[in-house]
């Protein structure tokens, strides 16, 4: 039997806000565990709870760029579960009235475009960290750090269809969040998690199977082969006439499984109730066209942008846009008069390997793009060749030094001068008249033999585009 995959992903996003969601605690990473805690995030008796005007804002501007519908009356509910890390044992979340509802997003996958749908994006609370490392081994320690950090969960409508579609589209949310400035979306740190759903069913039925959800990816390959082992597993579980249970699981990144965590809840588990501490959110419509008007410029829309204006392939532009800081280097670059199809290369192969060495990001690098547009224009003008600018993109890279000063130290300054050129090829022509007759009898191929001959000569200086001309006119 052939079945389908039916996926939907829960996407956990950290505010980029300084204080916590309902009180005045910062929010940095890294604190002495529970340093970052007051009276309210601890859940102690008496407190009251008070919004985070900025988380609001950030939210609202996350709903407008995916197209959502924004609630004048949104309002917080309690939702009811007892874990240690939850001081409260309830999170302040919303339920029935959430925030942002019915959006979309583009996303594409192997050249063809899809909109997903998105049900809601809503605001609530983190819960705080277990640690199971230190003195007693086999004590589980409570950093409440995290407790009260504001989130936004983005619950996507259940129409994604392959593990690639779901890596693609969690790729899509990491770069609207970061664009906007609604989070930093460094997953490594938790900022951006996701929780995925998915269920098989027979191909072709519009019935859904039973789900299960794994919890807490933090990376866009984990998402997608966590996704591709749950199909495999249910798969062969239906296939063995086994029933699906119903379950939280989890991603074993080292054994590349899932585990069972728990019996899946249902939102009646939870026992939503209105927060009584907290009003209805009521928003002015004022509020929500000043945050639309402040909206930058989008991933798709500078895409398109990059593919009409600098001619750029849509992979290409694509793969620039996908981080920020990436595209505004590239849009630099060019702006110091680079070519924008050989920037686009620099930046997409060169620069991007190096990075991904080093782990590094466009903000680590010791060179900004005057220093990136300055070497493409030496290729251009042929002061160097392209295998030279390599060598010349170390030193930058490392150094960050002006690529001309490289050039001089290196000695890589590229041989362009005809005339002098002209003499190596007569020169080397005469020493080698057989490969001369060869040439000329159609086995163009030996032409390669003079363009070595000569860079050997030259010490791999001479301009290749000019060499090549002058052999072919010399030999013709």
């Amino acid at each position: 039997m052939e079945f389908e995959p039916v996926i939907g992903l829960e996407i956990h996003a950290q505010l980029a806000t300084r204080s916590k969601l309902f009180c005045a605690c910062p929010t940095e990473f890294g604190q002495a565990p529970n340093a970052n805690t007051c009276p309210v995030c601890l859940g102690l008796p008496g407190v009251l709870p008070v919004v985070n005007r900025r988380a609001v804002e950030l939210a609202i501007r996350l709903g407008l760029a995916t197209h959502c519908t924004i609630r004048l009356d949104s309002q917080f509910a309690r939702k009811n579960y007892f874990y240690p890390d939850l001081p409260k044992a309830y999170q302040i979340s919303q339920y029935d009235r959430p925030l942002c509802e019915r959006g979309w997003v583009e996303i594409a996958v192997a050249g063809e475009p899809r909109r997903i749908g998105i049900t809601r994006i809503h605001l609530e609370e983190d819960a705080g960290k277990l640690v199971h490392e230190g003195r007693d081994p086999t004590a589980s320690y409570v950093d409440l750090n995290r407790a009260g950090v504001p989130l936004v969960e983005i619950v996507s409508e259940p129409e994604l269809r392959s593990p690639e579609e779901a890596k693609a589209y969690m790729e899509k949310m990491h770069a609207l969040v970061t664009y906007l400035d609604v989070g930093r979306g460094d997953m490594e740190k938790g900022n951006l998690r996701a929780d995925a759903n998915i269920s098989l069913r027979p191909r072709g039925s519009d019935r859904l199977g039973t789900r299960t959800e794994t919890k807490n990816l933090n990376s866009f390959r984990f998402v997608q082969q966590a996704l591709a082992y749950e199909i495999e597993r249910q798969r062969a579980e239906l296939l063995a006439g086994r029933p699906i249970v119903q379950e939280t699981r989890l991603w074993d990144a080292l054994g590349k499984t899932t585990y069972s965590m728990r019996s899946k809840e249902e939102a009646h588990d939870y026992r939503y109730f209105p927060e009584p501490d907290l009003a209805v959110l009521r928003l002015e419509p004022a509020l929500i066209e000043r945050i639309r008007a402040e909206l930058p410029e989008l991933p798709d829309a500078k895409a398109v942008r990059f593919q009409r204006d600098y001619g750029l392939s849509a992979y290409d532009a694509a793969v620039l846009v996908a981080d920020r800081a990436t595209a505004e280097f590239f849009d630099a670059t060019v702006g110091h008069g680079a070519d924008p199809k050989r920037a686009a290369n620099w930046i997409t192969v060169e620069l991007a390997a190096r990075c991904n060495e080093d782990r590094a990001s466009i903000a680590d690098l010791r060179f900004g793009p005057e220093r990136l547009a300055e070497m493409i224009a030496m290729i251009g003008r042929g002061e160097i060749s392209s295998r030279q600018a390599k060598t010349v993109f170390d030193h930058l890279y490392a150094t960050g030094r002006a690529p001309a000063e490289i050039v001089r130290e290196q000695g890589l300054s590229q041989l362009s001068d005809a005339a002098a050129l002209e003499g190596l090829v007569a020169k080397v022509l005469a020493e080698h008249p057989g490969q001369v007759e060869q040439y000329r009898a159609g086995k163009t191929k030996v032409l390669g033999f003079f363009v070595g001959q000569i860079m050997k000569a030259t010490g791999g200086q001479a301009n290749p585009a000019l060499l090549n001309d002058l052999l072919r006119r010399k030999l013709a």
